[in-house]
């Protein structure tokens, strides 16, 4: 299915103007580029992604990287590449391989600028479940296999250090993504940390993995989460799984008022995460939004997120 998906959105997206496209990607936000170095193979480093955004007119990214964080190293980077006026953001995975669920290792990250937490990812029980059924979540088989993290008890409680880890994320006003956990986990997770006032709450691809609903989505975008889009899943990609039809349900459950759209790129054999955007804007438009709407998800609502507003 996956080869059909993409033949449909080579066909999709080669109607739609490019000079358009320009235009929404000044100024847009990737907030999930895949940019090395990291323990997987990346087709570009964190300098290269910083310079093919610039030459796009992007005004910002955000770097991810599933085992350590990039925070420290953007006072670095901006002595650098500081001219191309491209806002560079990091942030901590909460899996075994940064410290797992541990609030000093999240205190000093935020300390040192840290502008994203994200719950565990590919360390998360989820997740591991799902690679043991051979779902669609997958793992990096080079690392040493790692016990899975949940952020409940047995009772499906919030275990008490990750309620002290929002407490850090809601002094720091950063932003919390629930990673990988399970959505059953994510409404306790979400529940908590807007009790203990974090204002930022961010879902990546929902559908992906995580056993998310329509419903899940919809109540989650009222309950003020933003629920980023992963363009990898949806455009000419390896990674493709969904439908340019799926897209189009997958944003009108949450609406493109609550919508953002990141890359999710930068692995080799795939599309870089400028080019991916590009295709993800064509194949919005393609699907009827109009260019605010579009314009919304990938300017307006991440630079929201991210404080840039």
């Amino acid at each position: 299915m996956s080869e059909e998906n993409r033949a449909r959105v080579r066909a999709l997206i080669a109607e739609i103007d490019d000079s358009v496209v320009d235009g929404l990607m000044k100024g847009a936000l990737d907030l999930h580029v895949h940019s090395g170095p990291s323990t997987m193979e990346r087709q570009l480093d964190h300098f290269e992604a910083v310079e093919q955004a610039a030459e796009a007119g992007m005004r910002g990214i955000l770097f991810k990287d599933h085992h350590y964080s990039v925070a420290p190293f953007i006072p670095i980077m901006n002595r650098v590449l500081g001219h191309h006026g491209v806002a560079m953001y990091g942030g901590l995975v909460l899996n075994n391989s940064t410290g797992g669920l541990d609030p000093f290792v999240v205190d000093a990250q935020l300390k040192m600028g840290a502008k994203l937490i994200w719950m565990p990812t590919a360390q998360s029980a989820n997740h591991i479940r799902s690679s043991r059924r051979k779902s669609r979540l997958a793992t990096n088989v080079a690392l040493k296999k790692s016990p899975g993290i949940t952020v409940v008890d047995a009772y499906g409680e919030l275990l008490d250090v990750v309620k002290e880890i929002l407490d850090s994320i809601a002094e720091a006003d950063a932003i919390l993504s629930s990673g990988h956990l399970h959505i059953s986990e994510i409404w306790t997770l979400f529940t908590e940390a807007k009790k203990r006032g974090v204002k930022r709450l961010l879902i990546n691809h929902p559908m992906y993995g995580l056993h998310f609903t329509y419903d899940d989505i919809r109540e989650l975008a009222e309950f003020g989460a933003v629920i980023e889009q992963s363009a990898c899943l949806y455009i000419d990609s390896r990674f493709n799984v969904y439908s340019p039809e799926e897209l189009k349900e997958h944003i009108d459950a949450a609406g493109p008022a609550h919508t953002s759209i990141g890359s999710d790129l930068g692995q080799v054999d795939n599309p870089t995460p400028v080019e991916g955007m590009r295709q993800a804007i064509k194949l919005c438009l393609a699907l009827g939004y109009s260019e605010d709407e579009v314009r919304g998800m990938v300017n307006h609502n991440p630079a929201k997120l991210v404080g840039l507003d």
